[in-house]
């Protein structure tokens, strides 16, 4: 193997990283060899497209690895930014019709354009992100492209992953292994389970791994380094510390740094876990002296890491030393960036910042008593929290201010700072309110990109399916020019074809049916919660109004609560009828704390019912019940009384009543504005929808029915009936 660089210069003795281009080829023929795992040793990572390109992020003295189970490992120091062409002695690429390569390229180049777009706005747009993941699956045709499909799912799940959506991204990353295998995939898959907190799922993944040949090294320390995360949160601290061991050892002999420094960490955090404070305090050691030899900013996060572990020991000494030396290395940092004209920046992850140090230093100063030193480092916390608009460290720097000036006597500033933090407070609410609208928002729109990548995957399939019955059917009538006496068990044949055609037709439409029905509920239940949430704001937006703050905290803590219920259940079809008896008994709880003056409520559940043993569709029975607050109790004159009962008419039946004395469906309809009568309520309108597609799936398992509860037409009574499965 040959490495041929294509020229050199000197470009001063900056280490800012810039973005290396370069290419693998074979020697002799110049063909391009993709799939080429390319990496450095501050950890950076690509692979050569089907050009046999590559772009990676390196700073200049980086050491570059290009690594394949086809050629021996080169490594390169970068020593300009040049590009770099490496050529492969030997190297003999597949034969295959010109023709073919030549479509079957531009095909490629077409969807790794859209993927690598996908990649640039994974950050920054997610919306664009995924909008480009769709484009890349649009076009793959129907001769397969399993390798190209595998490709779009497996960037798709990294971007949820990015995102933190979770189970989104492990959908879509089995996907990807059902399309096609890959140890890479298979590592992501494993790492979200353990991000997901699902460690058994994660070392089932993993461990299978363990018996590959051909991973590349980098990939083998991922490997070990996620099985013991898994087993660590499987409280496995020993079978833990193998891998980390294991992993460190082949990051060491491949000279891999940044896993070094992460394994010490981990290593070290592990120990900590299980109080072995001496090997612990040693390895941490050791990360903090590896993380001096790279960048800054990993330093700055070794040493607050390590600082947090002086924090746990009570060595408040020795955590204000290395929170300072952060602050020093911060402050180098940001006058470096300024004079380059570009921010510093840890990751959309990491929240080490100026202010939050200055905090944490003033906490330890306070754990020791030591006040007039704590103040100024809180002071400062607070200024800068302000400039870089961060609400939640403000908050707690001037909390805290104000409690080190009560505890001095000064109860003037405390006062003052009391009150500034009141402020700081109000703020964050507005702030967390419109995180909720954006949050649901952005919810429901990755439901609808992801709804239309399963469309164009399922169209894909289908496209699929009738390009091989093309196939079949032109050598059958190939094989019958052919072979002229073999006529007649060719008709008999293509009968049989005929047949199972028309079968799998038939069957691929239930299917269908049953696809639509489900993505009907899905977008069902997206637009649910949205206008739970809007209905349920309203009431807390009512104390606010009224200054009453202890009963809006109380609200929001029980709302939140409630909130987080709902969206737990929100992607299921089926919940158990305990789990939505209790969101309606909280939800109810809400509603009376707001009208307490308009109506009482008792919910009555016949012991002798095993609640666990029915399922009932989530927020089916809310709206049931709001109506009955909102519509019919809330202009009663006098006060009223809800009543929610449950009791078992047979051993596969349930019914559950919902019953108001309020002023009755008539009189409500009365009441209502002209505007409000223009509208149709959407709650009621989704509620309907889903009843009808879930009795069609599941055969008339619920059945709803809504009368007056007087013969004047006043109050109202809803009888829900639920089968058991």
């Amino acid at each position: 193997m040959m490495l041929a660089c294509t020229g050199w210069s000197q470009v001063g003795n900056t280490t800012a990283p810039f973005e290396l281009k370069g290419s693998v080829k074979g020697k002799e023929n110049f063909e391009p060899i993709k799939d080429v795992q390319i990496s450095t040793d501050n950890g950076r990572y690509t692979t050569t497209d089907v050009f046999g390109e590559f772009k990676i992020q390196v700073s200049l003295g980086d050491i570059l690895i290009v690594e394949s189970p086809d050629f021996e490992t080169v490594r390169h120091r970068i020593t300009s930014d040049e590009d770099v062409d490496i050529l492969v002695m030997g190297y003999v690429p597949n034969n295959s019709p010109r023709k073919e390569k030549k479509i079957s390229s531009r095909s490629t180049f077409g969807h790794q354009k859209f993927l690598d777009s996908a990649n640039f706005y994974k950050k920054t747009d997610l919306e664009k992100s995924i909008d480009f993941i769709a484009k890349s699956i649009a076009p793959l045709g129907n001769r397969g492209n399993k390798k190209e499909l595998s490709l779009s799912l497996t960037t798709l799940g990294e971007i949820y992953m990015y995102h933190k959506q979770y189970d989104l991204a492990i959908a879509n990353y089995k996907d990807a292994l059902a399309a096609r295998t890959s140890n890479r995939t298979k590592l992501l898959l494993g790492n979200t389970y353990i991000l997901n907190g699902e460690y058994k799922n994660a070392e089932e993944e993993l461990l299978p791994l363990l018996k590959e040949k051909h991973m590349v090294p980098y990939q083998r320390v991922e490997l070990h380094e996620n099985l013991g995360d898994a087993y660590k949160g499987l409280s496995d601290l020993k079978k833990a510390l193998d891998f980390y061991q294991e992993g460190l050892q082949i990051a060491e002999k491949n000279q891999i740094s940044p896993k070094v420094i992460d394994l010490n960490s981990k290593i070290a955090d592990t120990y900590a876990s299980e109080n072995r404070v001496i090997e612990a305090e040693g390895f941490y050691q050791n990360s903090l002296s590896l993380s001096k030899q790279v960048a800054p900013q990993r330093q700055i996060q070794e040493n607050e890491k390590v600082a947090d572990f002086y924090n746990q020991k009570n060595r408040y000494d020795d955590e204000i030393q290395l929170r300072k030396q952060s602050l020093n290395e911060l402050q180098q940092l940001r006058d470096t960036d300024e004079k380059k004209e570009q921010p510093s920046s840890f990751g959309q992850q990491d929240t080490i910042t100026s202010q939050r140090i200055n905090y944490k230093i003033a906490n330890a100063y306070i754990a020791q008593d030591r006040l007039d030193e704590a103040i100024p480092y809180l002071e400062r916390s607070i200024v800068e929290a302000d400039e870089e608009d961060d609400l939640v460290v403000q908050k707690d720097a001037t909390r805290k201010l104000s409690e080190v000036y009560r505890y001095k006597g000064d109860f003037s500033k405390a006062l003052e700072s009391y009150q500034a933090y009141v402020t700081v407070v109000d703020s964050l609410y507005v702030r967390k309110e419109q995180e909720i609208g954006r949050a649901a928002r952005l919810n429901r729109e990755i439901a609808n990109k992801q709804n239309r990548i399963a469309s164009l995957e399922q169209e894909r399939e289908l496209s699929q399916s009738k390009y091989s019955l093309a196939v079949t059917e032109q050598q059958l009538f190939q094989e019958t020019s052919k072979r002229q006496k073999w006529i007649i068990y060719s008709l008999i044949f293509g009968i049989i074809l005929m047949s199972l055609t028309t079968f799998l037709y038939y069957r691929s439409n239930k299917q269908q049916k049953l696809t639509n029905n489900l993505l009907a509920l899905r977008s069902l239940r997206t637009q649910m919660n949205p206008h739970f949430i809007f209905n349920a704001l309203n009431s807390v937006n009512n104390f606010i109004a009224r200054s009453d703050e202890r009963s809006a905290n109380r609200f929001l803590s029980d709302f939140s609560v409630l909130m987080r219920s709902v969206l737990e259940n929100s992607e299921e079809d089926f919940i158990p009828l305990s789990k939505e008896l209790e969101l309606l008994e909280l939800y109810v709880k809400l509603e009376h704390s707001r009208f307490s003056d308009k109506f009482d409520y008792d919910i009555q559940v016949d012991e002798k019912i095993d609640v666990d043993a029915f399922q009932i569709p989530p927020m089916l029975l809310q709206p049931y019940i709001e109506n009955a607050i909102w519509h019919g109790l809330r202009y009663k004159e006098e006060k009223g009384f809800l009543k929610i009962g449950v009791h078992q008419i047979t051993h596969d039946l349930l019914e559950i009543t919902i019953v108001d004395n309020g002023i009755g469906r008539k009189k409500s309809a009365e009441l209502k504005t002209s505007n409000q009568k223009k509208q149709k309520s959407k709650g009621m309108g989704n509620i309907k929808k889903r009843i009808k597609i879930l009795n069609e799936m599941y055969k008339n398992k619920v059945e709803v029915s809504i009368s007056n509860l007087n013969d004047d037409q006043t109050g109202t009574k809803v009888s829900l009936k639920l089968k058991k499965d």
